[in-house]
């Protein structure tokens, strides 16, 4: 039989994506066994996170200041705005080191199963961005999956309409991947987009 403070605190780790019963049963565990002073740092970086973490005002993503560093940067390159579909997204573009441009990041994806529309998502404040004056080029950085294809392009008409270069990024063969073992979609837009 289990305390409640420990169903509580199972449940709570289900939220998480991608955990089920037994990874949260498994991480509580540990941590209440093994790591006691982890799990109060945990709960305090939690609560600490939740009370200051806000979106940027400029581009959406998470910051701890009214505008994110990479917003207020005078370094970045304002004629250029990638649109991405998750705080992690932007991350990881920023990890490669190639891009020097500002972002917006819609914070989800248009997908009309789930009832998210382009009013739902927000593009309004994206599609003023356009307006700016500053913006020459938007580089969709949506993922390769419906949602994200239908988001580029809604995103892409309204940028082209307002005069807009709108470019979407490359996709293809993975560096160091073998033909044979790439999925058949893959290589047919490898074949399409090449240059």
């Amino acid at each position: 039989m289990s305390a409640p403070a420990l169903d509580a605190l199972i449940e709570a780790l289900r939220k998480l994506p991608g955990v089920g019963v037994k990874s949260a049963q498994r991480m509580a565990y540990h941590m209440l066994q093994h790591d006691r002073q982890g799990t109060v740092l945990l709960a305090r970086a939690l609560e600490e996170a939740n009370a200051s973490v806000v979106h940027c005002t400029v581009c959406n993503t998470f910051t701890d200041q009214p505008v994110c560093h990479t917003c207020s940067d005078p370094q970045r390159d304002k004629s250029r705005l990638c649109v991405v579909e998750t705080p992690a997204d932007q991350a990881a573009i920023e990890r490669t080191l190639s891009y020097r441009g500002l972002y917006y990041v819609l914070m989800g994806h248009i997908s009309p199963l789930d009832g998210v529309g382009p009013k739902a998502l927000g593009l309004e404040r994206l599609i003023a961005r356009f307006d700016d004056g500053l913006v020459g080029e938007v580089i969709l950085a949506t993922n390769f999956t419906a949602e994200g294809e239908a988001t580029a392009h809604v995103l892409a008409h309204a940028a082209r309409n307002r005069g807009l270069n709108a470019t979407r990024i490359a996709r293809g063969i993975p560096i160091g991947s073998e033909l044979e073992y790439v999925d058949l979609a893959t290589i047919a837009h490898a074949m399409v987009d090449r240059r």
